[in-house]
């Protein structure tokens, strides 16, 4: 076994064994926009196995010398896994008016790394908030909230944010727009989900909230406030205003627990699409999806193997009680990473479990500069 230099860093390729045994999903919040998102691209793929039609997909050309990253693509690590992972970056962002290139900041940012053999999906949100290097590659460190790399420069710059923070090699990406996250859940016929009392107040708030956003405070005819418990079928805005619900007893706990409910719904309804849904689906929901992603290369290839894929643990960027928050200056409120370093190598054994990791010296060189700003609000 050798040593091989990784960027300005150094690797060992080791191949761990795989621990037997019942897996552990890990159970965090990842947002509501995490969960609807996820459910747009299973929508996605089983939309592209069933019909040849124009999707309207947006498609976004990437040329490889924007995707920056501190590893090479002959790296040892980074062949191992792409030979045994495929690694997305899906961006949720709130483009009602169909811009989905930059301008806006990105509300969800999900990493997808899916075994190539088993099927198995492993998650994990990284925290808008969370203070990372958001700079052009070969300029100084600019520690910023990271969803502004999206509003900054595009999937580019956000893969890159993502890459060189975090020591990954993504090179494809997805960005689902806000209208597109409630077409999906309506173009499935909506969600079937069991109101409680509790409820009902602030399903209600939050949904006159989002139309207030969208229609400058005119609510529009769509609106329909929800007035009864028990199991019914949500609409988009419903479903979405329901997932944000935090203030009834079990607090983000349970605000968890309903993201989980509608996401199961939306997955139940997306197995059940007939042709004249795909149809709809192509006309309402596609339009707020960009990708890079070729459909005959990837993207088919991919839905041919839908059926194996599984969702088996999801988490959030920092980890448990390696993060912290607060106000850093004009920054804001940030998520702050306490140890870069050591979140990173967490993060690599929550989605490549089995391929040994060590972090280069441009994630050491990052973690340090994270401490220190930090240090200076006596974070």
């Amino acid at each position: 076994m050798s040593d091989r230099t990784r960027g300005n860093g150094n690797r060992n390729v080791k191949r761990r064994k795989k621990k037997g045994g019942n897996k552990v999903v890990r159970n965090v919040i990842i947002g509501l926009e995490a969960l609807v998102l996820v459910a747009v691209i299973v929508v996605l793929i089983y939309a592209f196995r069933a019909t040849d039609e124009d999707t309207g997909v947006k498609k976004y050309e990437l040329k490889p010398e924007e995707i920056v990253t501190n590893v090479k693509e002959d790296d040892p690590i980074v062949e191992e896994i792409k030979k045994t992972y495929t690694t997305l970056a899906f961006f949720g962002v709130d483009a009602r008016n169909g811009t989905l290139k930059n301008g806006t900041r990105t509300d969800t940012i999900i990493i997808c790394a899916i075994d190539n053999e088993t099927g198995e999906t492993r998650l994990c949100s990284v925290y808008r908030d969370t203070l990372l290097n958001i700079a052009e590659p070969d300029k100084n460190v600019s520690l910023q909230k990271c969803n502004a790399a999206y509003a900054y420069g595009g999937p580019a710059r956000a893969l890159n944010m993502l890459n060189q923070n975090l020591d990954l090699y993504i090179t494809q990406f997805v960005t689902v727009g806000f209208d597109g996250v409630m077409n999906t859940i309506d173009a499935v016929g909506g969600v079937d989900i069991d109101i409680q009392q509790n409820e009902i107040k602030y399903l209600n708030d939050y949904q006159r909230s989002m139309y207030s956003t969208e229609t400058n405070a005119v609510l529009t005819d769509d609106y329909i406030p929800v007035q009864n418990t028990g199991l019914q079928t949500l609409s988009g805005y419903q479903a979405l205003a329901y997932c944000r619900i935090r203030y009834t007893a079990g607090a983000d706990y349970k605000r968890t627990e309903r993201q989980r409910d509608v996401l199961k719904q939306i997955v139940v309804k997306a197995k059940k699409i007939d042709p004249v849904q795909i149809s709809k689906i192509c006309t309402d929901v596609f339009p707020y999806i960009a990708t890079n992603m070729d459909l005959d290369k990837e993207i088919i290839p991919m839905a041919t193997e839908a059926s194996k894929y599984n969702i088996v643990a999801s988490d959030g960027f920092p980890f448990g009680e390696n993060k912290t928050s607060g106000l850093l200056g004009a920054k804001g409120d940030c998520v702050i990473p306490v140890d870069l370093e050591s979140n990173v190598k967490e993060l690599h054994e929550f989605l490549y479990p089995g391929i040994e990791y060590t972090p280069s010296a441009t994630v050491k060189d990052l973690s340090q500069k994270i401490k220190s700003e930090a240090a200076m609000y006596g974070k």
